[in-house]
């Protein structure tokens, strides 16, 4: 067992350091843009993604001022969308829904990215094609190759692999790191957190 726990946390340390600055620099960049436009930020995610998105569309709102949401944080709309017309519309018909439009952003935390080649998180495939139509910008936190989501982002993270047995424990768990890097950071932070508030 610690022999586990040691192999773990020394894949963590490894891949903090093969993590790509360039492209955590891009997207509060880009971030900083969608806010002085008035822009809205959709997260998406599944399973741990979509824990991770809920999580996100707490700290863009009240730490960096961006109006945010998610559609997973609705279960009677995401069940009744999943129920009448299909896991693969689900997040593409919530977002026409919600006029997404060119001054708005679409933040993907997965896994894979989505591959529409193999049929995987075939939603998030879809609604990233309708952010490309309509000129939203495209973020997201993958991990693997970054599939579909890295290939159409205009700034995509992607979590290197260091053991092919943590991939998704990893790519989950540094969702959660990375985003509260970007909203700590000073370059677009515009609320202090509760503890660092406190002398």
């Amino acid at each position: 067992m610690d022999s586990y726990i040691g192999k773990y946390l020394e894949e963590v340390r490894e891949i903090a350091g093969k993590l790509d600055s360039s492209k955590i620099e891009l997207v509060i960049k880009f971030l900083r843009e969608l806010r002085e436009k008035k822009g809205r930020l959709f997260f998406l995610g599944v399973g741990g993604g979509a824990g991770n998105a809920a999580h996100a569309v707490n700290d863009f709102r009240k730490i960096v001022g961006i109006e945010a949401y998610t559609p997973t944080d609705n279960v009677s709309e995401l069940t009744a969308r999943v129920n009448d017309e299909g896991w693969r519309s689900v997040f593409v018909n919530w977002l026409k829904v919600s006029k997404l439009n060119s001054n708005d952003g679409v933040f993907v935390f997965s896994v894979g990215g989505g591959s529409e080649k193999e049929n995987i998180s075939a939603n998030i495939v879809d609604a990233l094609k309708y952010a490309k139509e309509v000129g939203a910008k495209i973020f997201g936190i993958v991990g693997r190759d970054g599939g579909y989501t890295a290939k159409v982002a205009d700034a995509c993270i992607i979590i290197p692999i260091v053991s092919s047995d943590t991939v998704t424990a990893h790519t989950e768990s540094f969702q959660a790191v990375l985003s509260h890097l970007i909203v700590s950071h000073p370059e677009i932070k515009v609320a202090e957190m509760k503890w660092e508030s406190v002398k």
